[in-house]
């Protein structure tokens, strides 16, 4: 297996971090727009990223996948902005700091399933056809697009968020450092397509 490359379903089933998906999409392009395996990236990359982030627990994310229509009307509804985006997020626990998983504890009632035990850490909601819109503007691949979606959105139902230039800036460094570690990045990318040469 090359470096750059997500592990295996088996090697999935250990992660401490279950990945819910649920598709909504109906389009007939979704296998050409998700054409690897989208379950085991956002497993990864969601355990990656709570790892990162020292969470304690055995954790639970839920994520939809759908299309433009769907995710305008999500959009208009909770957010009051009537317009398409390519993720939202809607955590259990609204973190006053970051990360701070003991907030958690104090709404044990909410935040834990109470049969399994995990951290029920929120929703994600994906347009599916901003997946492929957004990997072509940025000059990357489908894959990379939906695991970076994934690592902005669970850093959003942990408590970072955007808003100052600083706060930004340290969230983008965190999903970057989460996916560099797996090794979704451009150079990795390109590097992998450069080694396959041209016909």
């Amino acid at each position: 297996m090359n470096e750059d490359e997500i592990r295996t379903d088996t090697e999935q089933e250990d992660t401490p971090t279950l990945v819910s998906i649920e598709n909504e999409y109906s389009g007939s392009d979704f296998r050409e727009i998700l054409d690897f395996d989208y379950e085991a990236v956002a497993a990864q990359v969601a355990d990656r990223v709570l790892t990162q982030e020292n969470c304690p627990y055995e954790a639970e994310i839920s994520m939809t996948l759908v299309d433009e229509e769907t995710i305008r009307s999500i959009n208009k509804r909770t957010r009051s902005i009537d317009r398409v985006t390519d993720v939202l997020s809607f955590p259990m626990t609204q973190y006053r700091v970051p990360a701070d998983f003991a907030e958690a504890e104090e709404t044990e009632a909410d935040s834990f399933d109470p049969e399994s035990g995990r951290l029920l850490v929120g929703d994600i909601v994906i347009c599916v056809p901003r997946i492929r819109q957004q990997a072509e503007e940025y000059g990357h691949s489908t894959k990379r697009e939906f695991a970076f979606l994934t690592a902005h959105s669970v850093l959003h139902l942990i408590g970072y968020d955007h808003m100052t230039p600083e706060e930004e800036k340290d969230m983008f460094a965190r999903q970057e450092r989460a996916l560099t570690s797996l090794g979704i990045t451009r150079e990795a990318e390109q590097t992998k397509k450069d080694g396959q040469g041209t016909v």
